[in-house]
């Protein structure tokens, strides 16, 4: 399960480019609480930023399609994403509009809470589409979050789906209004965590039994495969006429911004390179997991090397 596919494979993530300022301290200040924090950094984020980071650092072309603002956050953002060797041909800018920021704060035990501002992430539109069409028709999978106009996703997952090409969805942050019917019926698979699966179907699922029912309700909306990530306490997926859980890997975690999006990336590789559901799931909690073993977002993600040895390691 850990060898890596003899073909190279071409991964897009159409999705938001942050600059994210995060804030560490010992715990995380309740509502109209002012604290103390031991350091502030400043780096690379957004949901399609890091997955796309996430997928490069894992051996395949990484193809990133979204937009920044025309400001030094923006070439900030560029700048990292290279570095991690991510393609931003399709990196368009809106002149009129900042690049989007996220302001995180991280607790002593690595719990986290995020604002985002969306920016120029928000500007994307329909019209903008064919820029990106030729690099969509062609992807082996396409990574899709919710930090982008939403009927933008469902623009892009169609025409992914229409080529018979893997479709992940993170459906996060979860829209106050639910998904659009479209996207459970295009998604080949979508991942929300416990949070994302209680606003999407009622059930907040804390154990198998739970995720099960709620994976039904998923199931009952048109989508094929499901898998909910519970954290801590491990991974449920289902495909209808089966399902299985992934237990948590043993790893000392300190940070857990950015582990789903890790977690994503692992999982559009694996599928990518052609693994079952089930062991695509385990390569990407195997991502995940790793990715709460240190600091940052983008800068978090794990090397294949250091996935195929932790998998190794714990069999």
């Amino acid at each position: 399960m850990s060898l890596r596919s003899q073909i190279l494979c071409q991964i897009v993530t159409f999705g938001s480019v942050n600059i994210d300022i995060v804030v560490r301290s010992e715990k995380l200040a309740a509502p109209g609480e002012t604290i103390h924090a031991d350091r502030a950094d400043v780096g690379l984020g957004g949901k399609g930023g890091n997955q796309a980071a996430a997928v490069a650092k894992l051996g395949h072309r990484s193809v990133l399609a979204g937009q920044t603002g025309e400001d030094a956050f923006a070439v900030m953002a560029r700048q990292k994403l290279e570095t991690f060797g991510v393609d931003c041909t399709l990196l368009t800018s809106d002149p009129q509009v900042g690049t989007g920021l996220a302001l995180i704060a991280v607790d002593a035990r690595g719990e986290n809470s995020i604002t985002v501002i969306g920016g120029s992430n928000m500007t994307l539109s329909v019209d903008q589409l064919p820029k990106f069409e030729a690099a969509l028709t062609s992807a082996d999978a396409l990574l899709l979050q919710l930090e982008i106009p939403i009927d933008v996703v469902e623009a892009a997952a169609r025409l992914v789906h229409a080529r018979g090409a893997i479709v992940v969805v993170d459906p996060a942050p979860v829209p106050h209004d639910g998904l659009p019917q479209a996207l459970y019926e295009l998604a080949t698979v979508m991942t929300p965590n416990e949070t994302e699966t209680e606003k999407l179907v009622g059930i907040r699922p804390h154990d198998q039994d739970s995720a099960a029912e709620a994976a039904q309700i998923f199931h009952a909306r048109g989508l094929k495969n499901i898998i909910i990530k519970l954290g801590a306490r491990g991974v449920f997926w289902s495909t209808g006429s089966e399902n299985g859980f992934v237990p948590p890997f043993r790893v000392t975690a300190i940070d857990s911004v950015a582990a789903g999006d890790s977690f994503n990336g692992g999982l559009a590789t694996a599928l990518a390179e052609g693994l079952s559901l089930g062991d695509a799931v385990r390569f990407a909690a195997a991502c995940g997991a790793l990715a709460t073993t240190r600091n940052g977002a983008a800068e978090a993600a794990p090397t294949r090397e250091e996935v195929d040895a932790l998998l190794t390691a714990q069999p």
